[in-house]
C-alpha cells in the first residue's frame, strides 16, 4: 500500500471530488425533490453500489476493456442516458398526475418508493462510463506495484472514494429534503420542484451522451 503522505494526499483528493458538485450529487438532489429524503437517501445508497461496480469491473480490468473499445463504451453511455431520459420523463409526467389528482380531490402516490430508488441509483452509476474513467485514471497513480496485490489495493482505494461520494450525496439528500419540506404547504411550489428534478435528470442525460471515450 502506499505510505501515509501518498494515503493523506489521496483521501484529501477524494474528499474535495466527493464535494464538488457532479452528476452523482445533482441525481440525488433531484430524486430528493421529487419524492423527498428517504428516496434521496436510498438513490444515494444506490449510486454507491453502482460505483463499486465500477471499482470491481476496474480491478478485474473489465472497464479498461469498456474503454479501449469506442462502441462499447457508446453503447454504455447511450444505454445510460436513455435509461435517465425515461427516469426524467416519468418524474414529469408523475408530478403533472399527482397534481391534477389533488386539484380534483384525489389523493395520489407521489413517491416512487425508497427500494425503487435505490434501484435507479444503483442503475444510473453503473451505467456512467465517465466513473469507470476516472477509477482508472486516478486511482493507479496511488497503487504501489512494489508491494503487489494491485487488485487488492484498486478496491480498497477505490471504495474509500465511493464511501465519501455516498456520504456528500447523502448530506445532499438531507439538504434537499429541507427544501423540498418546506414547499410541502405550497403544491404548486412541490410540483414545479418535481417538473425541475425530470428535466435535471434529462439533462444529465445530455451530459453523459457528450461525455468522450478517453485517449
Amino acid at each position: 500500500m502506499p505510505d501515509f503522505t501518498q494515503l493523506a494526499l489521496y483521501f484529501g483528493a477524494c474528499l474535495l471530488l466527493a464535494i464538488t458538485p457532479g452528476p452523482g450529487i445533482f441525481y440525488v438532489a433531484a430524486r430528493t425533490l421529487a419524492g423527498g429524503r428517504a428516496e434521496g437517501v436510498a438513490s444515494s445508497f444506490g449510486n454507491g453500489l453502482g460505483g463499486m461496480f465500477h471499482v470491481l469491473a476496474g480491478a478485474l480490468g473489465v472497464s479498461a476493456i469498456v474503454l479501449a473499445s469506442a462502441e462499447l463504451f457508446t453503447v454504455l453511455k447511450l444505454v445510460g442516458a436513455g435509461y435517465l431520459v425515461w427516469i426524467g420523463i416519468r418524474t414529469i409526467q408523475a408530478a403533472r398526475r399527482d397534481a391534477n389528482a389533488a386539484a380534483g380531490g384525489v389523493l395520489a402516490a407521489s413517491a416512487i418508493g425508497a427500494g425503487r430508488a435505490f434501484r435507479e441509483g444503483v442503475l444510473v452509476e453503473a451505467l456512467n462510463p465517465k466513473t469507470a474513467a476516472f477509477f482508472l485514471a486516478f486511482i493507479p497513480q496511488f497503487i504501489d506495484t512494489a508491494t503487489g496485490n494491485v487488485a487488492l489495493q484498486f478496491v480498497m482505494l477505490g471504495s474509500v472514494s465511493v464511501l465519501l461520494n455516498t456520504l456528500a450525496d447523502i448530506v445532499v439528500a438531507f439538504a434537499a429534503g429541507r427544501i423540498r419540506e418546506g414547499a410541502a404547504s405550497n403544491p404548486s411550489i412541490v410540483r414545479r420542484l418535481r417538473e425541475a428534478s425530470g428535466g435535471a435528470m434529462i439533462a444529465l442525460a445530455g451530459v453523459l451522451v457528450l461525455a468522450r471515450r478517453p485517449s
